[in-house]
């Protein structure tokens, strides 16, 4: 009997580290994001725009000195756009 009470903590310990490794694996995948400004279209920033607006999709105009959208990080400033580059805080 102590045998299988053993089998079975066993498992279940190496079924919850499994899961631990998984998780940690799937979470260091996913890329840093940070927030840029004005490289958003019209309707599709990600959040807050400006005096007046809320949140996602509220933005007037294409690429919106106040709008943002999340990029990949280390990529915001290398976004080229009609009106200029990406910028990590807002513009005017």
């Amino acid at each position: 009997m102590r045998s299988t009470h053993a089998t079975i903590a066993a498992t279940l310990a190496m079924a919850v580290a499994g899961t631990a490794l998984a998780t940690s694996a799937s979470a260091q995948d996913k890329p840093t994001m940070e927030k840029c400004y004005g490289v958003a279209k019209a309707g599709k920033n990600d959040c807050k725009a400006g005096a007046g607006t809320t949140c996602a999709g509220t933005s007037k105009a294409d690429y919106q000195g106040n709008a943002w959208k999340l990029v990949k990080a280390g990529t915001c400033t290398s976004i080229r756009t009609p009106k200029g580059n990406g910028s990590l805080t807002p513009k005017a």
